[in-house]
């Protein structure tokens, strides 16, 4: 049975054999075919210029296929309307619209699937206002869409064979194959036409980006009395702040929140921000500061963006301050455990001309005035809900007692934590005061090698959350980790035992590193760290201690039982990043 089914299999192939032999013909039109496919699927693969590409490849279509006219639709970004893109014959629809499903054209799209119309005066797909329009008689076509793994993105149309014929189903088949490289060249071009575009806006919010933080203050730590901090909620942060010293002995500041999103705001919020320094800089009342920057961005502001804005001034020692609002958050005071709101008395800038804005100046009197965005109050709780002026003062509250750079940081970290929903800008004015170093990390390991790894891990995260530069940090752990293994080999040794009681401190830009032990008193002097190159063995320790920090010094516990190691390393960037985020 299996060999009297081959047989009619290979007669069938003889025949086709011999029907081509006697076709030279057809053999010569197989090759042509063959030929302009491949020769149309490379022209399309090589470039990305499309426009050019595609229409000589249409044009090559027209001339292989022997056409009257031919046309390519493709689908608007959203899916709904077809556009013919590329024309070629003797009347030209470029720029004609169809719906999907409408006409012959549209058709193929919303069914994925090549249509092919013998007789157009009879067939009711016809979308005839071409030919009522321009005259020309349509007698018959094929449509083929131009699939991918997507779906169609439009279709490419023949019209009128040459020969008057109407067009075969062979004509549909080989119009589906041209449809393919086509539909691929222009997917292609499209991704990476979006690709370039994506590329393209990268580099302009990074542009974007550098430039609003070349706008925020360096962080000051001579006794500063204001201090800030701004978050992004998206790559770019509509909020800024300011801040600049006055001929008079005052201190200017500025906070401002910027409608909208993008590229176009942050634009904006440049040309603020520049404004608002600039105005300020004449040391106007703030009433007139904001009235000022009112009028200037009512001349330029454009598609009815406006600038919420806080200004203000406080003297050095920030007993007194002066500030005007435009649209903003009411100011907050807390002074003694209890708050007072102080609102904006005037709309945003950029909105109406000629208006006048309400000032306030109130004594701080050992009180801290905060001033934030919108986004710290739009901040979301675990349920999703806003956190509103409530939420704020409960977290005002519960971090009041912190030195005021640790209370900043941790105004921030629990906001974060919630959900940051909008771009937030925080503005404290407190009084300088002498205060205590923050405590960083407080741990005890016993003094046995073993333990150092765990102790090293926590070095590590408590200077992470200084955002100390990687490197430094790496430094500054090996170094205190080989203090702690001198303390363990030497102050110890094999036959005692004991504990190791670490502290980091942080005062302002400085790090104190705190190892204190119970071995038995060191003399100081007998300390001499050699230099690095002349370690052969032993005293490497030391060595690095003295190359990583800025100074050390050990010193007799009280009472004489143990030693206190002290580590000191001047860091003026930490916490840089997380005042200034922009």
């Amino acid at each position: 049975m299996n060999t009297a089914r081959a047989r009619p299999t290979g007669s069938r192939a003889k025949d086709a054999a011999r029907t081509s032999r006697g076709h030279p013909q057809r053999r010569t039109r197989e090759a042509d075919t063959l030929t302009f496919l491949a020769d149309l699927a490379q022209a399309l693969a090589v470039t990305l210029d499309l426009r050019q590409t595609l229409s000589e490849a249409v044009t090559r279509v027209v001339d292989f296929m022997r056409v009257e006219a031919a046309s390519l639709f493709l689908l608007d970004p959203a899916g709904e309307v077809l556009e013919c893109r590329i024309c070629v014959g003797p009347v030209d629809i470029t720029g004609a619209r169809l719906g999907v499903g409408q006409g012959v054209v549209g058709r193929a799209v919303a069914e994925n699937a090549t249509q092919i119309v013998t007789d157009a005066a009879s067939d009711p797909r016809i979308w005839r206002a071409a030919d009522d329009t321009t005259g020309f008689v349509t007698r018959s076509l094929v449509c083929a869409p131009l699939a991918t793994a997507a779906g169609p993105i439009g279709a490419i149309e023949i019209v009128n064979r040459r020969d008057g014929k109407p067009f075969s189903a062979a004509d549909a088949e080989l119009l589906g194959i041209i449809a393919a490289p086509a539909a691929l060249a222009i997917n292609n071009a499209r991704m990476a036409s979006n690709l370039l575009e994506q590329q393209r806006l990268k580099r302009e919010f990074d542009l974007a980006r550098r430039l609003q933080k070349s706008l925020l203050p360096h962080r000051r730590r001579d006794d500063f009395p204001i201090i800030a901090v701004n978050r992004p909620a998206h790559e770019i942060s509509g909020d800024f702040y300011d801040y600049f010293e006055l001929a008079d002995g005052r201190i200017g500041f500025v906070v401002g929140d910027i409608s909208g999103k993008g590229l176009d705001a942050a634009l904006l919020m440049v040309r603020a921000a520049s404004l608002l320094r600039w105005a300020g800089k004449d040391g106007l009342a703030p009433g007139a500061w904001l009235a000022r920057a009112n009028e200037e961005l009512c001349e330029t502001a454009r598609d009815g963006r406006f600038v919420c804005a806080l200004v203000g001034y406080c003297d050095r020692a920030a007993t007194r301050v002066q500030f005007a609002g435009a649209g903003f958050p009411p100011v907050i005071v807390h002074r003694a455990g209890t708050f007072s709101d102080y609102a904006s008395g005037g709309p945003p800038l950029g909105i109406l001309s000629g208006v006048a804005f309400d000032e306030h100046d109130i004594p701080l009197e050992g009180g801290t005035l905060y001033a934030f965005s919108d986004g710290a109050t739009d901040v979301r709780d675990d349920a999703g809900q806003r956190i509103g002026d409530a939420g704020v003062r409960e977290l005002i509250a519960r971090h009041a007692q912190a030195p005021r750079d640790a209370r900043l940081r941790g105004l921030l970290a629990e906001l974060k934590h919630l959900r940051l929903v909008d771009d937030t800008t925080l503005l404290l004015v407190e009084a300088p005061r002498a205060e205590a170093p923050e405590v960083l990390l407080e741990r005890r390991i016993p003094a046995r090698a073993a333990e150092l790894r765990d102790l090293r891990s926590a070095i590590r995260h408590a200077l992470d959350g200084l955002r100390v530069a990687p490197e430094l940090r790496d430094r500054l752990v090996l170094a205190v980790d080989e203090a702690c293994a001198n303390i363990i080999r030497h102050g110890y040794g094999p036959q005692r035992e004991g504990d190791i009681d670490l502290r980091i401190l942080r005062a302002g830009p400085m790090l104190s590193f705190e190892l204190t032990d119970s071995a038995p008193c060191v003399d100081p002097a007998s300390l001499r760290p050699k230099p690095l190159g002349e370690c052969r063995c032993g005293g490497f320790g030391m060595a690095l201690i003295d190359e990583v920090m800025d100074d050390w010094r050990i010193e007799s516990v009280r009472g004489g039982q143990g030693n206190r190691l002290i580590l000191r390393k001047r860091i003026e960037d930490i916490g840089t990043e997380e005042a200034n985020e922009a």
